[in-house]
């Protein structure tokens, strides 16, 4: 329902059990153990909109990066995401780019639309691309992508459109990777940073960096100006989708 308080409204309602208001994009977390400073997914204000939250019970920081499905983390997935919905949410993402792998079976069970990683505008920015050009995406781990059903699950059916460049070797990303509950803000920014650019002179055919963690969003600016690619990460795809589910009417003037 669209409140505006203009005459029409006088007799408003809600679902049972929803209460809280006003939230379009629900959020589903991992409960990890390490700063989430601004630009990170997990961080509510990367956003200029609220965000609603809802951890994933039961822990799974270490389960997430298997290419094998974990039925447990799936079941636990599909009760977050019902229970964002409850609360009005009108979109469901993820935190974590390697909740692809369980794209289909969530998007499947949930009534309102679902994008679990930001792997999913791949396809997209591919079609923008000349054909010879390639997708680069920067990854927390290229060893648990590569195997993974995640690229597929999230439209990517051609792997020779994309290039796999995991940052896991990365000091301050293993303090991520390990939850050491520190990193270096500025240390790691540099690392992405030398790391793309290592990975795009390497592969010249790049026309574009996907940044698959959630934690690599407050660092695509740097990144952005050290390649001149454009850089998409899960930023780019949230306020997407919330511009899609929350329109305003246009004003202006002829």
């Amino acid at each position: 329902m669209v409140y505006n308080g203009a005459p029409g409204y006088e007799e408003v309602s809600i679902p049972k059990g929803q209460v809280i208001g006003g939230v379009a994009i629900g959020v589903i977390v991992l409960g990890v153990w390490y700063p989430l400073v601004p630009g990170n997914v997990a961080n509510a204000t990367t956003f200029s909109f609220p965000v609603h939250y809802k951890l994933l019970e039961g822990g799974f920081s270490d389960k997430v990066l298997s290419p094998e499905p974990v039925p447990a983390l799936l079941e636990q997935m599909i009760v977050a995401g019902k229970e964002l919905e409850r609360q009005g949410c009108r979109a469901i993402v993820g935190a974590c780019g390697y909740f692809a792998n369980y794209q289909p079976e969530v998007a499947a069970a949930l009534d309102v639309p679902c994008f679990l990683s930001s792997l999913m505008q791949i396809p997209m920015i591919s079609r923008s691309l000349k054909p010879d050009q390639k997708v680069g995406i920067i990854c927390a781990n290229g060893d648990a992508l590569a195997p993974a059903p995640a690229l597929e699950n999230c439209g990517v059916n051609d792997r020779s459109t994309v290039v796999i460049a995991g940052a896991q070797g990365l000091p301050q990303m293993q303090n991520i990777l390990q939850d050491t509950g520190h990193f270096n803000n500025a240390k790691l920014e540099q690392e992405l940073v030398d790391f793309s650019k290592q990975v795009v002179n390497e592969n010249p055919d790049i026309g574009a960096i996907l940044l698959e963690c959630s934690d690599m969003p407050p660092y695509a600016w740097a990144i952005q100006e050290a390649v001149r690619l454009p850089v998409f990460d899960f930023t780019t795809m949230i306020n997407w989708v919330y511009n899609a589910v929350v329109r305003h009417p246009f004003a202006g003037f002829m």
